[in-house]
Order: structure tokens, then sequence, then C-alpha cells
């Protein structure tokens, strides 16, 4: 059944009793937005109704697909009009243009799912499977296939976007690969450009770069028989500061030696959590696929343990692909509940030093207070690196390692001290560059899907380089300019959302 028919797409003020759930999806509490109403689309048309409603009331506008943005884009309190994607849901084959169509709201779990039981494929695409889709894929989209796929927005043919024009209009149309498209920019913006920039995402195509014929077996990855996964973990009462610099930098090395884009262990992805010493332990998990996967893993892990020693605890299951992806790692994600957090990205395009692992251990072992959080270091290159830095609107093209440093809390009183301790340790270990991860020769900028405000701040980031530049480098002076085109009023904005060029070329 077409889900129009069954959203009216009335506006929820805040005496119905849906408001509420719908104002407070968002996965991090520590922004509570209170929009005047929201929209539950379910439609393009819909959005299209909706978007002008807004325009015509002069209403900030506010949009929301699966609620995981990091920052408080959608729940700003400048938003009056919040429009909610989460209906618009649907994966289908579309023979008309050769690839699968994707609604906006649909989640990773879903297309996962449907591309893997009608068709035997997969997008490779985020990791934790309830994602929206329409947020998630326009900001590059990596997740625990990427090193041997790319990114899911590699993959991506076309994107229908709802847009205001200088008349101040509101409009759908459709944006594709195809060279003579005359809207291939807008095409290109959303191949890493960020969501909520230039209008209202609602469907996506995919289909593989250099792919022919129609049969849609063909048309993207298939997706693996079964998945290696590992689990090793060391006692934290065994690590000194030298194991501990040995361990995390063992991690770096092996990430920069094997993340060429068509060398045979970007068949397994790994994530080093280093765990606060009250944890009692650090880990690494990951997966690893085909033939040569136990030769992978016992690889990886033996290149983990050289001068630091054997790991405590070991393990490792074979399990089916879909099974995994719609359940991976329950221990790690059981923390992507509601809660208050804040997340700190950068892509390495080297491994950190020692005297950084250095800077980072105190934060983690207690001598700086209670630790709060975790940092995490994650593969990453790979197929990803196969790509120009300016063929997609996503520019880090040369990065060895994505890491992040999270930390989150329930009691608004322990807010103060999380963030003083996540900025801390983020400070500590990009301390060289002014806080921040310049793009050169050691860092590749940052993930625009996990957004850091604290890079507005100069007290913060002190590097002298704009944060725009730290995201889009390269290719900021292009996006600005599309933002002029499709959004010359500037109507789609956020507070790390794209300026529009002042004089379009």
């Amino acid at each position: 059944m077409d889900d129009s028919r069954r959203v009216s797409s009335d506006r929820i003020g805040r005496a119905d009793p849906r408001y509420r759930e719908l104002t407070r999806r968002g996965v991090n509490r520590a922004y509570l937005g209170a929009p005047d109403y929201v929209r539950l689309v379910a439609s393009t048309g819909q959005v299209v109704e909706a978007v002008q409603d807004a325009v015509r009331e002069g209403a900030r506008i506010g949009i929301r697909s699966g609620g995981h943005c990091l920052e408080g884009f959608v729940d700003d309190p400048s938003v009056r009009a919040l429009i909610d994607t989460s209906a618009m849901t649907g994966v289908h084959h579309d023979p008309a243009r050769g690839a699968f169509a994707v609604a906006a709201g649909s989640t990773l779990g879903e297309v996962y799912r449907r591309l893997h039981r009608g068709w035997g494929l997969v997008l490779p695409a985020g990791q934790y499977p309830e994602v929206g889709v329409g947020g998630h894929v326009v900001g590059g989209a990596f997740g625990f296939l990427h090193r041997q796929h790319g990114l899911a927005v590699d993959h991506l043919d076309a994107v229908e976007v709802v847009v205001v024009d200088d008349g101040k209009t509101a409009r759908s149309l459709v944006a594709t690969r195809a060279p003579d498209d005359p809207h291939r920019d807008l095409f290109w913006a959303h191949t890493g450009g960020g969501g909520g920039n230039f209008g209202i995402v609602t469907r996506c195509w995919f289909r593989s770069p250099g792919v022919t014929g129609s049969d849609p077996h063909g048309l993207l990855p298939r997706a693996p028989d079964q998945v290696l996964v590992f689990r090793a973990g060391w006692r934290w009462d065994g690590l000194d500061p030298d194991s501990f610099v040995r361990l995390a930098g063992n991690f770096g090395r092996w990430a920069e030696q094997h993340s060429a884009p068509d060398d045979p262990a970007c068949a397994l992805f790994a994530l080093l959590l280093l765990l606060p010493k009250p944890a009692g332990h650090v880990e690494v998990k990951g997966l690893a696929i085909g033939p040569r996967a136990e030769e992978l893993v016992a690889d990886h892990l033996a290149a983990l343990e050289a001068d630091v020693g054997a790991p405590a605890t070991r393990a490792t299951e074979r399990l089916d692909w879909l099974d995994f992806a719609l359940r991976p790692f329950p221990e790690l994600f059981a923390s992507a509940a509601p809660g208050a957090l804040k997340v700190k990205d950068a892509l390495l395009r080297r491994p950190f030093t020692d005297e950084q692992l250095r800077a980072a251990y105190p934060w983690l072992s207690g001598e700086h207070g209670p630790p709060r959080g975790v940092m995490g270091m994650a593969t990453y290159g790979g197929r990803v690196n196969a790509v120009a830095p300016d063929a997609t609107a996503y520019p880090a093209r040369a990065a060895i390692l994505d890491i992040a440093c999270n930390t989150g809390w329930a009691d608004a009183a322990q807010g103060e001290a999380s963030l003083a301790w996540v900025r801390g340790l983020y400070g500590a270990l990009f301390a060289s560059t002014g806080g921040a991860p310049v793009p050169g020769p050691s860092y590749d900028g940052a993930l625009i899907n996990h957004p850091d405000s604290d890079h507005l701040d100069p007290s913060r980031n002190r590097s002298g380089v704009p944060w725009a530049e730290l995201y889009y480098q390269g290719n900021l002076p292009r996006l600005r300019c599309i933002k002029a085109r499709y959004d010359p009023a500037n109507l789609f904005r956020h507070r790390m959302s794209i300026e529009p060029a002042s004089n379009e070329p």
C-alpha cells in the first residue's frame, strides 16, 4: 500500500499525543527542540506541500529522517516546522532507471534486508541498522564493508530532492549521475555534501559505477555468504603506558600497511576500542570475509600482539551476513539508545605518533580524573581511496583510520564534566595542529556525518582553518556555488550548513 494514503501529513502540534514522541526521537538528548508543529510526510508530494507551507509562513524548517544527527541541527530552538520523513519507506528495483530506489525514511536495516532477500545484494553503508537513509547517505556513509566496496555515495546513481527556487516555490526534481543531466551538480553535491544543505532528500537510487546490463542481480555488490566475526581483549592491569602505546601504534601501522584499494586485507574491518581503565580491558573487534577470513584475522591479531603480548580473551564466530548486519556487535550498539552524548572524530592519513598516544593515555587511565568515555580507532581506506577527492563531494580519499573520542551522560549534572573530558582527550591528540585534524600530510579532515560544533569555536579550533574546510576541503567552493543555485534564500540551514556563494559563477 502507498504510505501516503495512510499518513495525512496534518500539522502535529503540541496538543497532539504524537508530538512528544516525534520531537523526542532524536538520538542525542543533549538537544531537545520545541517546533510549532511536525509534518509527518509519506510522499514526495507531501514534502513539497509541507515545505511550501513553511516558506509561505516564514517558518524555519528542520528535517528529520532516522533521528541520528549528533548535533542539535534538527532540535534547534529556531526550528518552527519539523518535517519528518520517517514514514517514507520502501526499497524496490526500478527498471526504468536500472537501479534500486530507496525512500529517504528507510532504515539501513530495511535496506540490507530487502536487498539481501530479494536479490542477494548489499549496499556498503553504515553500521547501525536503525540509521535513516535520508541523512546518512548524502554525508558519505561508511560501514563494515567500505574497505571492500567503497562508500554508499560511490554507488549513488540519482537522488530526488525537494528544493525551493528564487521565487520561493517548492518543487521536486531528480538529479542523476549522467554527464548531460542539467542537475548533475546537485547530484554531485549529494555525494558527500551533507544532509539539510540543499533541500529535502525524498529518494535515492543506487547502481554501482561501471555496471552494464539490466539484470537487477548485478546492479550492486554481491552480499557475503558469511562473515567471520572476531573479538579480542587485553586487560588494563597488563598495560602500562609503553604497552598501551605499542598496542594502539600496532593497530595504526597495520592500517597504514593494508589500506591500498586492492590490498587483500581490505576484506577485514577492525575497530580498536580503547576503553577507559575502569572498564578493565581494551578490545579489538571486527569481521573478515571470504575464503581467507581466518588467515586475515590471525595475521591482524598477530600484528597487534607484537611487543605487547597475546590478548587475555579471544573469540571468533561465523554468522550469516544478514544476521550480522541486522544485529552487529550488540554490546557495541547497546549505547545507541537515546541519551546525551558528544562525538569528536577525525580521519588520519598516518598513524598517531607515539607522542600523541602517550598524551591520550592519562585521559583513559584516570590521571586527569575519572574517565568519562572511550576512544575508538577504525580501519579505513581500501576502495574508499580508489576515488578521486573531487569525483564526489566527499573529499577524504586518503585516510587509513577513522578515530573518535566519545562521551555520554544520563544525568544533566554530569554533562559539563563529560564534555571537559572528551575535549581534553581530543585536544591532547591534536595539540600540534591547534586542536583540529587539519587536512594535510597527517590528517584528512573530519566526517560531516559526525559533525562536531566545537570546530566553530576558535577557543577549541585554534588551527586557523575554518570548520567547513575541515569537512569539505577543496570541494567547498563548488558546494557553495551549488548551494547558491538551488537554495538561493538559504532556507535549508543549520549551525554547520554550507553557506551559499555570494556570486555564483
